[in-house]
């Protein structure tokens, strides 16, 4: 599931076509087993889902949500459902922990919430 304006960001019409109108939430609740069961088949499109027909998300299978990023498909033969799917966990070669310090160091409001949640969480004897 993403936004409507996040599927425009990433070219999703030029990649899906026109989806259609915006179905609304309850109708798409009535219709997602069968939309579910088109994808797992293979077919199938997004659906986009919104209130009196404006487009607020699109609901679609984790194969078209990878097309739609450009990322690769599993190999063959693989089981394509993320519940199931065992994925590297390894680190990528030059991989380093985070540093919440220097992610925040360059911009003013992240280092001010790393700030404030710090302060929460100091203990109230700590007098630093």
């Amino acid at each position: 599931m993403l936004t409507y304006e996040e599927f425009e960001d990433l070219g999703g019409e030029a990649k899906f076509g026109a989806l259609g109108e915006a179905v609304e939430p309850g109708e798409l609740a009535t219709r997602l087993r069968g939309v579910v069961e088109a994808w797992r088949g293979g077919s199938g499109l997004p659906v986009v889902w919104g209130e009196e027909g404006e487009p607020e998300a699109l609901v679609m299978s984790t194969a078209q949500y990878r097309d739609l990023r450009g990322d690769d498909q599993p190999p063959a033969g693989v089981v394509d459902d993320p519940t199931v799917r065992v994925y590297a966990t390894e680190p990528l070669p030059g991989s380093r922990p985070l540093d919440l310090d220097e992610w925040a160091a360059n911009d003013p409001f992240t280092r001010e919430l790393l700030d404030e949640i710090r302060a929460e969480e100091r203990p109230p004897s700590d007098e630093r």
